[in-house]
C-alpha cells in the first residue's frame, strides 16, 4: 500500500486521471458530446480535489463516484476504443483504492451490461478481478453480480475468454475465501459467542456472520446447488454451469481453506448439510455401476459421460476426507466404503485406477489412517474401514494377478513362458510387452500363474502423485496402461508400511524417552510436591496405553491384507528392487508387530519371509503351522475372501544354488534362486537390527536360517561360525559364482547377527537361546537312527551367541550348558562331537575373559563355569570324553594356576573316567592328572589334595592300560613325597580348613563327616593316600600289586613317622589288617587255571601261570610288608593300647598264610614269622646301623630285595630305630621294650606256631593228585622257628606242650616230597646226608634236651618223651612213616622216574635212613647221660629203645640200609652196657621186668635173623658182619651170664637156648662149595659154644640156679647132637655113591668137633658139677658115632675119629655090684 500511498504515486495518480479524462474528452468530442464535457468536469473535480485536500486519496474516494461518473458513461459507449480507455482508468483507480462502495456497484453495473452485449470480455474480467482484489468494497448483491459476471463469461462460445473466465472464477472465489481469512484475523481476539445455527431455508440471512464470511457462506453455498443442479440462491443471473467446474471449485475452495470452514459452525454445517449428500448422490451411478452392463445416464440433466465428474469427486473426497474428517466422520465412513467398493473387479479399469490413486492419496497420511483406525475400527457396531481399505487393496491385487486386465495392452500369458533362461538381472526378459522392440530392456515386473505385469515407475515414494485424478481435461475415460492400477497398488502398500510404521516408531520412541525421563524425575528428590509428579506420570502412562492400543489396532486391522498382499507380490516380482520394497515392507511390519508385543502378526510376517527364503513348497514344520493357523481365519471384505495365496513355484527366477534338503529322507535337490537369497538376506538383517523384539518368533527366524545353511552347504568351523564346506552326502551342492562370492558375505552376516545378541536385553537373549535350543533339538531329534550328516547350525551359533556374551555368561549359562550337554548325548557322533566342541569352547573362553569381578574373587561363577564339565562325564561316549579331558588338559596349561576353588571339579572329571571307557580316554586323563601332580600340586588348595588322592588312586584300579595304573602308583608315591616336603605348611591349611569346617557343622549341629574322622587332618590324607595304595594292592593284575603294595609299605617306612602316634592305630587297623584281610581272602578264592600267556607275546614263568599263584606273591609281598611295619617300629606300635590284639591278628594272618596250599606263601609267612619274633639272619657287617654301644637292641635288618626298587628309592629311613633311640636322651640307656617281655605276646606266638605245625603237618584225609603237600622249605622253617620261641617260652612249657611238639615234628619229618623237587632237595642215594628239615628237627629236640638238663626236677620228666619222640625217629630207618593215605614211591625210583609235565605230581618218600641213623646216635648220647634218672627209670626208656632196636636188628640184611642194623647194634651194645647195670641196680623194684624177654627177643631176631644176606656180599663182609655177632655173644657172656642170679630165670633160659643154638652150626643154603668153610658161621658158633659150656661148667656156682643153667645147656646140646648124627647116618645111607651136600657134612663135622670138645670140658669140671644124668647123655652117642664109620668123606672121618678118642676114659672094666653097693 505504501507504494500507492507515496507523494510520488499520489502525484503520480493525479496526472495519470487527469491524462484519462483528458484523452476521454478528446475522443469524445465528436460522437459523444456528453461524455466529453463530464470528463472535462471530471479534470476540474480532480484538481478541485487534490488542491483542496491534504489526504487526497482519502478524498478521492469520497468522490469516487463523480470521478468514476465519465469513464461509466465512456464505457456506455460501446465504443471499443473509449471502452477500453475508460476500463484501464477505472482499473487504475481500483488500484490505488480510490473507489468507494457505490462506486463500485456503478462500476459492477456497467461491466454487467458490457458483458451482456458481449463487450471487452478479457478487459472485463481483469476489470473485475481488479476490483475484488484490490479491496473489500464489493459486498453482497455487488459482489455476486460480479461473480455472475464471470461465470456467464466462462460460458462464451470464445474459447479463450472461457478459460480466462474460468480461472477468475477460481480466483474470484479465492478472494471471496481470503477476505474471511483477513476478517478471522482482524476479529480474533474479541471472543464472540457462537450463535446455534439454524437450519431454516431461507439461505440468506445467515445473521450471525461477519460480512465476508457472509458472502463466502452465500456463494459456497450456491456452488452446492449448482453442482446439484438446484437454482442459486444468491448468485441471481446465473444462466448455465457445468458440474465438473462446480466439483471443481467446491474442492479448491475445500482444498484451500479448510479452516474456514473448521472455524464457523455455518460452514460447517454447510458441509455436513450439503457437500457430503452431494457427493454421495453423485455418486450413485458409480456405484450402482457393474462392468458390462449398459452405461446408464445419470438423473440429474448432466450431458457430459461421468469419467470427469467422478474423478473430481473422488478428489472431492480426498480433499473432504483429509481436511474435514474430524467433522465428518460419519460421511468419511461412507466415502471410504464407496472408495473400497470401486476397486471391484467388476467397475471399469478407469474407476478402479482414480480410485486406487484415491487410496495412494490416503495412505500416504498415517495420521489420518490412525484416526480412521480410531474412529472406526476400534469403536464398536462401525465398520472396520482402515481394514477394509488395506484389504480391498489386497483383494486388488489378487483380483489384478487372477483376472485378465481389461487394459488394452494386456500381454498374452504364453509369452511369459517362452524365455526361462533369465538374464543376468533377476526379472524375466519379456518381449513386446507395451511395445518394447526386442526384449533389449528387462522390465520389472510381477508374474503369477501366468499372468505378467509390467511395475511402472508411477510415484516417488512417500508422495501421492496422481495421473488419471490430475486428468481434469479429459472427458473421455482414458486408456489404462497395463501394470498402472497394480504399480500404485503396490506402492499405496509401501506407502502404507512406511507411514505407520514410522509414525508408530516415532511416536513409541517419544513415549519411551518421555517415560524415561518422568521416572528419572521421580526418582530424583521431589523438588514440587510429590503428588504432582505422581500425577504427570499417571497421565502420561495414560496418554501411552490410549496411544498403545491405537498402535496395535492399527496394526491388527491391516496385517492379515498387508501379508496377503505382500506375501502375493514378492512371490510374483521378478524385479530385485520390487523384491527389495516387499520385503523391506515385510521387514518393517515384523519388526512393528515385534515391538508392540504383536506376537502372531510378528509371526506371521517373519513367517512369510522365511517362506520366501525357501525354496517352494519346502517342507518346514515351522513355518507350516503357522501359516495354517493364518489361514484358518479368514478375512472377508464385504463377503470378498482375501485368500493367502501361497507360493507358486512357477515363478521364473534365476536358480543361483541347488542343494540337499534338510530332512530325514533325502528328497533329491533343491533350488534356490536369486530371490531366496534376498529374502535370506532381509531374513538376517530383521534379526540382526530387530533381534530384541523377535521374541518367539527367533526360533522360525533360525530354523529357516538352518536350513538355508544347509542347502548352501555352509558347515560350522573354530567359535562356530559357518564357512562354505562340502556336503557329506547326496549330489553335491551346485552353486553359481554370483552365489559363491555372495556366500562368505552370508556367512559373515550370520555370524554378525549373533555377535549382535550381545546388544540385546536379558529377555531377548534368553529368546534366541531358547528358539536356539529347540532347533537344535529338531536337528537332535532329525539325526536321531542314522549317521547321516546332521545339521549343526543350532549347535554352532549357541557356541557364537554364548562367546560373545560372555560379559553376562550367568543369565543364560544354565540354559546353554543344560542344552549342549544334551547334544553331548546324541547317539549320532558328528552331532555329539560339535555339542563337546561347543560346549569345551565355552568353558575355555568363560574361565579365560576377564570377567567383572575377577573369577578369582568371583567363586560361585568360576564352579557355574567348571559344572557343566563335570557333567560331561555323565555321558559315556568316549569321543565325547576325550574332548572333555582334552578341554581340562587346555585348562589346565592355561589356567592351572588360578583354578582355586575350582580344582574338585576338575579332579573329579579326570577321576571319573571308567577302565572300560577305551585306552585313548585313560591315557588322556591321565596326562592331565600326571600334570597336576608334577606342576599344580603347589597351587591347589590343601583341601584338594585328598581327591587327587582319590584320582590318582582310581588310576591305579583301570585295567585297560598297565603302564598307566603302575605310573600311576608312582605318582601317588611322588604324592605322598609332596606331603613329605611340604607337611607343615598342609598341616597349617588343613587344620584352619577343619577349624572352619567343623565351626560350620557345630551351627548346623551336625557331626563334622570326613573320612578317618578323629584324626587330626593331615594324618587323614596320609590315611586316605594309604587306603588307596591298599585298594591298589587287592588289584587283579598282579603287577600293579606288586607295585602298589612296595609303595605302600615304602612310604609307610618312608614318611609313617610324620603322623601322630594315635594315627597309627588306624593304620594298623585299618589299613594295614584291611588289606591284609582282602588279600587273605583274594588268594585263598583265586583261580587255578593256567594262564596260557600273558597277552601279547610274553610268556608267563611256571611260577606265575595261574591267578592263585600270581595272588600268592601279594600275599607275601603284603605279610612280609606288615610284619617288617610292626618290627620296624615296634617303639611306636607298643605304647597303643591294643598291641597284644593286633599282635593276635597279625598272627592269625600269619597263620593263614602259613597253612595256605601254596608253598611260596607259606614260606614266605614262616619268615614273615621270624621276622616278627625278631628271629633275624645275623646281619652282616656292612648293613649293620650304627647302633650307639650303649643300647642293646636287636636291630632287625631291612632286607633288601623287598625295597620299592620300582620307584629308585631306598627304603632305609636315615632315623633308624638306633638314632631313634639315641635320640631320648644320650646319658642314660633308655628302657627297651623291644625285647617282647609280654610272655603273652609270646604263648599267642607259640599257640600259632603249633596250629600252623599241626595243620600243615596233619595228613591228608583222601589223596587225589590235587593233595597239597607241604614243602621242605617250609617245614625246615616251621621247625627252625620253635629253637628261638622256645627260649622265651621255656618257663611254662608243660608236658603237654612237649606232646604237641612232637606230633609236629613227627608230622614234619613225615611228610614226603614232591617227585619234581626231589633232585634238590635229596641226597643222592649213596651219601648219607640229612635233610635240612631234618637237621631242624634234631636241632629243635636238642634245644629242648638242653633245656632240660639245666632245667629243674620239674622239666626232668620230659626225658622220656623225648625218648620216645626220637625213637619214632629212629623207627623210619626200616618203616619210613605213612603221610596219610598218600602213596609215596621207594626212594630208589626217584632217581630213575622221568617226571613228564602236567602229570600228577607222584610223591617221594625221602630217604630217612640218615635220618634216623642219626636220631638213634643221640638217643644213645641222651641215654649215656640220662640212664639213672628217674625219669628215665620209671618210664621203661630201656626197653623201649630196645624195643625199637630189634626192629632193625631183626631185618638185618632186609634193611633199607645195611648201615642201620650196624649202628642198631653198636648202639645196643652201648646202652646196654650202660643200662644193664642200672636194671642190676633196680632189679628188685620189677621196673626192668618186662625189658628182659624184649632183650631176649631183640636178640634172638639179631643173631638168628630170617634174612638172608644178599648174594653179592664178599666173604671179607661176611666175616665183619660175624665178628659183629660174635661181639654181642661175648656181650652176653660179660655182661648177662655173670650176674644170672639177678636177671629172671626164663631170661636166663633164653639165653641158655639161644647159645645152645648157635654152638651148633646153622648153614646158610645159598654158598658155593668154594667158601663153605668161611661161609658157615664157625668163628661164631664156636664162641656160642664156648659161652655156653663155661656157663655150664662154671666152677664158681654160687647159687643152684647156675647149675641149672647149666644142666639146661648140657642137655639141650647133647640132645642136638644126637639129632644130627641120627640125620646124617640116614642121608649117609640113602645116598649110595653120591657124596652128601656140602654144608651137611660141614655141619656133621662141626658136630663131632662139639662133641670132642663137650667130653673135654666134662673132664675138667669137678666131678660133682656134672650131673650122672649128663654123663649117661654123653654116653648114649657112642653107638651113633659108631654107626658114622663108614662115611666116605675123608673129612668127616678125620673128625670122628677125634670126637671116639675121649671115650677111651669111659672105658673101664665093669665094677663088682658088692663092691658099689658097699661104697
Amino acid at each position: 500500500m505504501s507504494g500507492t500511498s507515496s507523494p510520488e504515486a499520489v502525484k503520480k495518480l493525479l496526472e495519470n486521471m487527469q491524462g484519462d479524462l483528458r484523452g476521454l474528452s478528446l475522443e469524445c468530442r465528436k460522437k459523444f458530446p456528453p461524455v466529453k464535457e463530464a470528463a472535462e468536469s471530471g479534470i476540474i473535480k480532480v484538481k478541485t480535489i487534490a488542491a483542496r485536500n491534504t489526504d487526497i486519496l482519502a478524498a478521492l474516494k469520497e468522490n469516487s463516484s463523480e470521478v468514476v461518473q465519465p469513464f461509466l458513461m465512456g464505457c456506455g459507449t460501446k465504443e471499443p476504443k473509449i471502452t477500453q480507455l475508460c476500463l484501464a482508468a477505472i482499473q487504475r483507480l481500483m488500484s490505488h483504492e480510490v473507489v468507494s462502495e457505490a462506486a463500485a456497484g456503478n462500476i459492477i453495473n456497467m461491466l454487467w451490461q458490457l458483458m451482456e452485449n458481449s463487450l471487452e470480455e478479457l478487459k472485463l474480467l481483469q476489470t473485475v478481478l481488479v476490483l475484488l482484489t484490490t479491496n473489500t468494497v464489493v459486498h453482497d448483491e455487488a459482489l455476486s453480480k460480479a461473480i455472475v459476471l464471470c461465470f456467464r463469461l466462462h460460458f462464451t462460445k470464445d474459447n479463450i475468454t472461457n478459460n480466462t473466465a474460468a480461472a477468475t472464477v477460481r480466483q474470484v472465489v479465492t478472494v471471496v475465501f481470503e477476505r474471511v481469512v483477513a476478517e478471522d484475523e482482524r476479529y480474533k481476539d474479541t471472543i464472540d459467542q457462537p450463535v446455534a445455527v439454524q437450519g431454516n431455508s431461507n439461505r440468506r440471512s445467515v445473521s450471525t456472520l461477519k460480512p465476508c464470511a457472509k458472502d463466502a457462506y452465500m456463494l459456497f453455498q450456491d456452488l452446492c446447488q449448482l453442482v446439484n443442479a438446484d437454482a442459486p440462491y444468491w448468485l441471481v443471473g446465473m444462466t448455465e454451469m457445468t458440474r465438473t467446474f462446480g466439483l471443481e471449485l467446491l474442492e479448491s475452495v475445500l482444498n484451500d481453506f479448510p479452516q474456514v470452514f473448521l472455524q464457523h459452525q455455518e460452514f460447517s454445517f454447510l458441509l455436513k448439510e450439503r457437500v457430503c449428500p452431494l457427493v454421495i448422490k453423485l455418486f450413485s451411478p458409480n456405484i450402482k455401476f457393474r462392468q458390462g452392463s449398459s452405461t446408464s445416464s445419470s438423473p440429474a440433466p448432466v450431458e457430459k459421460p461421468y469419467f470427469p465428474i467422478c474423478m473430481r469427486l473422488l478428489r472431492v473426497v480426498s480433499v473432504l476426507i483429509k481436511q474435514f474428517y474430524s467433522l465428518l466422520v460419519t460421511e468419511c465412513e461412507i466415502f471410504l466404503s464407496l472408495l473400497v467398493k470401486f476397486l471391484d473387479a467388476d467397475k471399469p479399469q478407469w474407476l478402479r485406477a482414480v480410485a486406487v490413486e484415491s487410496i495412494h492419496r490416503l495412505c500416504v497420511q498415517p495420521q489420518l489412517l490412525r484416526s480412521f483406525c480410531q474412529s472406526y475400527d476400534m469403536k464398536q457396531h462401525s465398520t472396520k474401514v482402515f481394514r477394509d481399505i488395506v484389504n480391498a487393496l489386497g483383494s486388488f491385487i489378487q483380483s489384478l494377478f487372477l483376472v485378465p486386465s481389461t487394459g488394452n495392452a494386456s500381454a498374452t500369458p504364453n509369452q511369459t513362458g517362452s524365455n526361462a533362461s533369465g538374464n543376468t538381472g533377476s526379472a524375466q526378459t519379456n518381449q513386446g510387452v507395451l511395445g518394447m522392440g526386442g526384449g533389449a530392456t528387462v522390465l520389472p515386473a510381477f508374474e503369477y500363474r501366468g499372468t505378467w505385469i509390467p511395475i511402472l515407475n508411477v510415484t516417488v515414494q512417500g508422495s501421492a502423485k496422481a495421473t488419471y485424478l490430475e486428468m481434469l481435461d479429459k472427458v473421455e475415460p482414458p486408456t489404462i496402461p497395463e501394470g498402472y492400477a497394480m504399480s500404485v497398488a503396490f506402492h499405496c502398500l509401501l506407502d502404507l508400511v512406511r507411514g505407520i510404521t514410522t509414525m508408530i516408531e516415532g511416536e513409541l520412541g517419544e513415549a519411551e524417552t518421555v517415560s524415561q525421563t518422568t521416572t528419572d524425575t521421580t526418582s530424583l528428590p521431589a523438588q514440587s510436591s510429590e503428588q504432582q509428579d505422581l500425577q504427570s506420570v499417571s497421565d502420561q502412562s495414560e496418554k501411552e496405553l490410549v496411544s498403545r492400543a491405537v498402535w496395535e489396532e492399527m496394526v491388527n486391522a491391516c496385517w492379515c491384507g498387508l501379508l496377503a498382499a505382500l506375501s502375493l507380490l514378492l512371490d510374483a516380482s521378478t524385479d530385485e528392487a520390487a523384491t527389495e520394497n516387499i520385503l523391506k515392507a515385510e521387514l518393517t511390519m515384523a519388526a512393528l508387530c515385534g515391538r508392540l508385543g504383536l506376537v502372531t502378526s510378528r509371526d506371521a510376517f517373519i513367517t512369510a519371509i522365511c517362506k520366501g527364503s525357501l525354496p517352494p513348497h519346502y517342507a518346514l514344520t515351522v513355518l507350516n503351522s503357522t501359516t495354517a493357523a493364518l489361514s484358518s481365519k479368514s478375512y472377508s471384505i464385504q463377503g470378498q475372501n482375501v485368500q493367502m495365496i501361497s507360493p507358486s513355484s512357477e515363478s521364473h527366477q534365476q536358480v543361483v544354488a541347488v542343494g540337499q534338503p534338510l530332512a530325514l529322507q533325502p528328497q533329491g535337490t533343491v533350488m534356490l534362486t536369486s530371490k531366496n537369497i534376498q529374502c535370506m538376506r532381509t531374513l538376517l538383517n530383521l534379526a540382526h537390527c530387530h533381534g530384541a523384539v523377535l521374541g518367539t518368533s527367533w526360533q522360525l527366524v533360525l530354523a529357516t536360517l538352518q536350513h538355508l545353511v544347509w542347502i548352501l552347504g555352509l558347515k560350522p568351523g573354530v567359535g562356530g561360525a559357518l564357512k562354505p564346506g562340502r556336503a557329506v552326502e547326496g549330489p553335491s551342492t551346485v552353486l553359481t559364482t554370483a552365489v559363491m562370492t555372495d556366500l562368505p558375505v552370508i556367512s559373515n552376516i550370520l555370524s554378525r547377527l549373533f555377535e549382535s545378541s550381545q546388544y540385546l536385553d536379558d529377555v531377548s537373549l534368553h529368546h534366541l537361546i531358547n528358539a536356539l535350543c529347540s532347533l537344535s533339538l529338531e536337528a537332535m531329534d532329525m539325526a536321531y537312527g542314522n549317521n547321516k550328516e546332521p545339521s549343526l547350525f543350532a549347535v554352532a551359533k549357541l557356541l557364537e551367541t554364548g562367546l560373545v556374551n560372555m560379559h553376562r555368561i550367568e543369565i543364560l549359562w544354565r540354559p546353554l550348558t543344560g542344552h549342549l550337554l544334551e547334544v553331548c548325548q546324541h547317539p549320532n557322533s558328528r552331532m555329539r562331537e560339535w555339542g563337546a566342541e561347543a560346549l569345551t569352547s565355552l568353558i575355555k573362553a568363560g574361565l579365560t575373559f576377564s570377567h567383572d569381578p575377577p573369577l578369582s574373587q568371583n567363586q560361585r561363577l568360576q564352579l557355574l563355569l567348571l559344572n557343566p564339565l563335570k557333567e560331561l562325564s555323565n555321558i559315556s561316549h568316549p569321543d565325547i570324553r576325550i574332548k572333555q579331558l582334552e578341554c581340562v588338559l587346555q585348562i589346565l596349561q592355561s589356567q592351572g594356576d588360578s583354578l582355586g576353588p575350582g580344582w574338585p571339579l576338575v579332579l573329579g572329571v579326570m577321576g571319573a573316567i571308567r577302565s572300560d571307557q577305551g585306552e585313548s580316554l585313560i591315557r588322556t586323563a591321565f596326562q592331565c592328572l600326571q600334570l597336576v601332580v608334577t606342576d599344580f600340586l603347589p597351587t591347589m588348595p590343601c583341601t584338594c589334595l585328598q581327591i587327587v588322592v582319590e584320582v590318582a588312586g582310581s588310576f591305579g584300579l583301570h585295567n585297560q592300560e598297565l603302564n598307566i595304573s603302575l605310573t600311576s602308583i608312582g605318582l601317588l608315591w611322588n604324592i605322598s613325597d609332596y606331603f613329605f616336603q611340604r607337611g607343615e605348611i598342609i598341616e597349617k591349611e588343613l587344620n584352619k580348613e577343619e577349624a572352619v569346617l567343623q565351626k560350620q557343622a557345630e551351627e548346623k549341629g551336625v557331626m563334622l563327616n570326613r573320612p578317618f574322622h578323629p584324626a587330626p587332618p593331615f594324618d587323614c590324607l596320609w590315611l586316605c593316600l594309604y587306603a588307596k595304595l591298599g585298594e591298589l594292592c587287592v588289584d587283579p593284575r598282579p603287577a600293579v600289586r606288586k607295585s602298589a603294595g612296595q609303595t605302600l609299605f615304602s612310604t609307610i617306612g618312608a614318611h609313617g613317622t610324620l603322623l601322630q602316634h594315635s594315627t597309627w592305630h588306624t593304620v594298623i587297623w585299618k589299613v594295614l589288617f584291611h588289606l591284609l584281610d582282602r588279600v587273605r581272602e583274594s588268594s585263598t578264592t583265586a583261580d587255578k587255571e593256567k594262564i596260557e600267556s600273558g597277552g601279547g607275546n610274553i610268556l608267563i614263568h611256571h611260577s606265575r601261570d595261574t591267578a592263585e599263584k600270581q595272588w600268592a606273591e601279594t600275599w607275601v609281598l603284603t605279610l612280609a610288608g606288615v610284619a617288617r611295619i610292626f618290627n620296624t617300629r615296634r617303639y611306636l606300635l607298643q605304647p597303643l593300647g591294643d598291641f597284644s590284639q593286633a599282635w593276635d591278628v597279625l598272627l592269625d594272618h600269619i597263620q593263614s598264610a602259613a597253612l595256605s596250599k601254596n608253598n611260596e606263601v607259606s614260606l614266605a609267612a614262616l619268615k614273615s614269622f621270624q621276622e616278627i619274633l625278631q628271629i633275624v639272619s645275623p646281619v652282616r657287617e656292612s648293613e649293620k646301623p650304627d647302633t650307639p654301644p650303649a643300647i642293646n637292641v636287636s636291630v632287625p635288618v631291612v632286607v633288601g630285595t623287598t625295597t620299592a626298587t620300582s620307584l629308585g628309592r631306598s627304603f632305609m629311613r636315615t632315623d633308624s630305630i638306633g638314632e631313634r633311640l639315641g635320640r631320648y636322651n644320650g646319658s642314660e640307656p633308655p628302657v627297651i621294650t623291644d625285647e617282647i617281655e609280654d610272655l603273652n605276646l609270646w604263648w599267642a606266638a607259640w599257640n600259632s606256631w603249633y596250629r600252623i605245625g599241626s595243620e600243615s603237618t596233619r595228613p591228608p584225609i583222601t589223596c587225589d593228585k590235587l593233595t597239597f603237600i607241604p614243602s621242605q622249605p617250609f617245614l625246615t622253617a616251621l621247625i627252625q622257628i620253635f629253637p628261638a620261641l622256645y627260649q622265651h617260652i621255656k618257663t611254662g612249657f608243660s608236658m603237654d606242650d612237649l606232646q604237641k611238639l612232637g606230633v609236629i615234628l613227627h608230622g614234619a619229618v613225615s611228610v614226603p616230597i614232591s617227585s619234581d623237587a626231589s633232585p634238590f632237595i635229596l641226597p643222592s642215594y649213596t651219601e648219607a646226608v640229612l635233610t635240612s628239615l631234618q637237621e631242624a628237627v634234631l636241632t629243635a629236640l636238642d634245644v629242648l634236651q638242653k633245656a632240660i638238663c639245666v632245667g629243674s626236677e620239674s622239666m626232668q620228666i620230659m626225658y622220656p618223651a623225648i625218648f620216645d619222640q626220637l625213637l619214632a625217629f629212629v623207627e623210619f630207618s626200616c618203616k619210613p612213616p605213612q603221610y596219610g593215605q598218600l602213596e609215596t614211591k621207594h626212594i630208589a625210583n626217584a632217581k630213575y622216574n622221568q617226571i613228564q609235565l602236567f602229570a600228577p605230581a607222584e610223591w617221594v618218600a625221602l630217604n630217612y635212613v640218615p635220618f634216623a641213623e642219626r636220631s638213634l646216635e643221640v638217643v644213645v648220647d641222651l641215654y649215656q647221660k640220662t640212664a639213672c634218672h628217674k625219669a628215665v627209670v620209671t618210664e621203661k626208656v630201656l626197653q623201649n629203645i630196645i624195643k625199637m632196636l630189634r626192629i632193625p636188628l631183626s631185618l638185618k640184611y632186609s634193611c633199607p640200609s645195611e648201615s642201620t642194623w650196624k649202628l642198631a647194634v653198636s648202639s645196643l651194645l652201648k646202652v646196654l652196657s650202660i643200662g644193664l647195670p642200672v636194671a642190676r641196680q633196680h632189679a628188685s623194684s620189677g621196673k626192668f621186668d618186662s625189658m628182659w624177654p624184649e632183650l631176649a627177643n631183640t636178640f634172638e631176631d639179631f643173631l638168628f635173623t630170617k634174612s638172608t644176606p644178599p648174594d653179592n656180599l664178599s666173604i671179607q663182609e661176611f666175616q665183619k658182619n660175624e665178628s659183629i655177632d660174635v661181639e654181642v655173644v661175648q656181650l652176653i657172656s660179660t655182661e648177662i651170664l655173670p650176674y644170672a642170679n639177678f636177671i629172671p630165670k626164663e631170661f636166663v633160659g633164653q639165653i641158655m637156648t639161644m647159645l645152645n643154638k648157635g654152638s651148633i652150626h646153622s648153614q646158610s643154603s645159598s654158598f658155593t662149595e668154594a667158601e663153605i668153610d668161611i661161609r658157615m658161621r664157625e668163628e661164631f658158633s664156636k664162641v656160642c659154644f664156648e659161652t655156653l659150656l663155661q656157663f655150664s661148667f662154671s666152677n664158681k656156682v654160687t647159687s643152684p640156679q647156675e647149675g641149672y643153667i647149666s644142666r639146661m645147656a648140657l642137655s639141650v646140646l647133647l640132645k642136638r647132637s644126637q639129632d644130627v648124627l641120627h640125620r646124617y647116618i640116614e642121608d649117609e645111607r640113602l645116598s649110595g655113591k653120591c657124596p652128601l651136600p656140602r654144608q651137611q657134612v660141614t655141619e656133621i663135622i662141626f658136630v663131632l668137633k662139639a662133641v670132642s670138645t663137650l667130653i673135654d670140658s666134662l673132664k675138667k669140671t669137678q666131678p660133682e658139677n656134672v650131673d650122672a644124668n649128663t654123663w649117661a647123655q654123653v654116653i648114649a652117642l657112642y653107638p651113633t658115632l659108631v654107626e658114622c664109620i663108614t662115611c666116605s668123606s675123608s673129612e668127616v672121618c678125620s673128625a670122628l675119629k677125634e670126637a671116639l678118642v675121649p671115650f677111651k676114659d669111659f672105658m673101664h672094666p665093669p665094677a663088682s655090684k658088692v663092691q658099689n653097693g658097699e661104697s
